[in-house]
């Protein structure tokens, strides 16, 4: 069961990293596309479903936040990006602002993969120590 959790989560993980990606290249080009229904509710679905299977992995393995360090890491890097995501596609005064967030809330999703795929806080940063 727990294999089958994990592909969700992580077939979840990169439908969620394919449509930030879109949505920012249409962020971009001022499509009309972005205001699209359809296009603003299907990432809350799968983020939704992203989010349910992580609690679940969590609860099958026992690695908890504020007790496995890596875990923790990825609940501050999820909060990091959803801010920097938010100022990207929507909350941001400027174009350019944009861009930048959307920019670093790609380096901070690589980031919280790393972190995954190691199992250690620093994620890819802990090869520079």
């Amino acid at each position: 069961m727990y294999t089958a959790v994990k592909y969700v989560h992580v077939v979840s993980v990169l439908l969620s990293l394919s449509g930030f990606f879109i949505r920012g290249l249409l962020m971009m080009r001022d499509s009309p596309w972005l205001r699209q229904r359809w296009i603003r509710l299907l990432p809350h679905v799968n983020d939704t479903i992203l989010l349910a299977a992580a609690l679940i992995l969590a609860w099958m393995s026992g690695q908890y936040p504020f007790v496995a360090d890596w875990v923790t890491a990825k609940i501050f890097g999820v909060i990091a990006y959803i801010i920097l995501g938010t100022l990207a596609l929507r909350d941001a005064s400027t174009r350019r602002m944009r861009m930048a967030c959307w920019f670093a809330a790609l380096a901070v999703f690589g980031w919280i993969a790393s972190v995954a795929l190691t199992r250690d806080p620093a994620g890819l940063f802990a090869r520079l120590a």
